[in-house]
């Protein structure tokens, strides 16, 4: 499946979602949360913090089903092309199954698992791309049969 892609997914960037995830993470910043100061930035308006692309819909590969639990995070990184996204924004994301690749370890044979996931304006400039590793442990490998 290494090469299968979601279909796209439109996603609009929140007023809410961002002042809540802004919260959650902790994350002070007036440019989330502060009208008035994010009018007067460089940007011209509220925007998301640089790791809110985790909460969007990228919609599923088809044939694709991923375990209920077991899996571990391995990596996660977001790269963005211009400026950060911005409240008001509506944004097409969708994924892709970049790699799949094993590796022997002490406890047993490790999958992993590398994801894309793009985000992108409705004239399909590329605003941001997200790389995730998943990793398949031999315990999750057993319980699954494989």
């Amino acid at each position: 499946m290494v090469g299968a892609s979601s279909e796209p997914v439109a996603n609009l960037i929140e007023r809410g979602a961002v002042r809540k995830f802004a919260e959650a993470i902790g994350d002070p910043n007036p440019l989330y949360v502060d009208e008035g100061a994010a009018r007067a930035s460089r940007y011209g308006g509220l925007i998301a913090p640089p790791t809110f692309p985790r909460t969007l819909e990228y919609g599923r590969i088809e044939g694709m089903d991923w375990p209920d639990a077991g899996m571990i995070h391995g990596e996660h990184a977001v790269s963005y092309t211009g400026h950060p996204l911005l409240v008001g924004e509506e944004i097409l994301c969708y994924t892709k199954l970049e790699d799949y690749y094993e590796k022997e370890s002490r406890g047993g044979l490790l999958g992993f698992i590398v994801m894309e996931r793009f985000g992108e304006s409705p004239r399909g400039e590329r605003r941001f791309t997200m790389r995730d590793v998943a990793i398949v442990t031999p315990a999750l490998r057993k319980t699954l049969g494989s």
